[in-house]
């Protein structure tokens, strides 16, 4: 059994994975681009199907003229919040892959799970380096496919605001309760052995 903060793992491991989190209260300090890229430097090295690579990342980062054009792609809840964070990443991902030995693009059907992937790694790398990476859907993925370039073949999957962990007093009064780690389902209401709905074997000598 693992814990941190308020969270408790059913089974033992690494105590980055309850240590992660996605506050809304950042200070609004600088994020050095140099921080930045190597969290994407971690997502890079995700695993993918036949090594595609589908996910691409769009960021601008506080104080730069780019910030203002994120902030506005949020919706306002989130734009509330997410003012005070110190970089906005977009999240696309390449709807078609060239199979080995190939020589024609097909649809891919993990793009988006592999793009999935990738920013598990960039999140956890923010966390590793003393950020938090907060993801979001509440944003506007028809604007940001146009204002930010995107060309046809990429989906716009999610949005991230990175910063330093602030004060949940800065917050909107409705969110300051939620301003703490979460909890999850057991995972014995996740993990089937066999068919899905039964449980997984108990037995540690397997």
């Amino acid at each position: 059994m693992s814990t941190t903060n308020n969270r408790i793992a059913d089974h033992p491991i690494d105590p980055m994975f309850i240590q992660r989190w996605s506050p809304r209260a950042f200070t609004g300090e600088t994020l050095p681009e140099r921080d930045l890229l190597t969290m994407l430097e971690a997502a890079r090295w995700a695993a993918s199907s036949a090594n595609a690579q589908p996910w691409r990342f769009v960021y601008a980062r506080r104080e730069t003229p780019h910030w203002e054009k994120f902030l506005n792609l949020l919706v306002p809840g989130n734009q509330a919040w997410a003012k005070h964070a110190s970089a906005l990443v977009i999240l696309l991902s390449k709807t078609h892959m060239r199979p080995p030995g190939s020589d024609k693009d097909v649809p891919s059907p993990t793009h988006s799970f592999d793009t999935g992937t990738a920013s598990g790694y960039f999140a956890l790398q923010a966390m590793k380096m003393g950020w938090h990476a907060h993801g979001m859907f509440g944003f506007d993925r028809e604007r940001a496919f146009v204002e930010l370039n995107v060309p046809q073949g990429y989906a716009v999957e999610a949005a991230y605001a990175v910063g330093r962990l602030g004060d949940p007093a800065t917050l909107p009064e409705a969110l300051r309760a939620r301003e703490q780690p979460n909890q999850r389902l057991p995972l014995t209401e996740l993990a089937f052995e066999g068919s899905f709905g039964t449980s997984p074997s108990n037995d540690t000598k397997k």
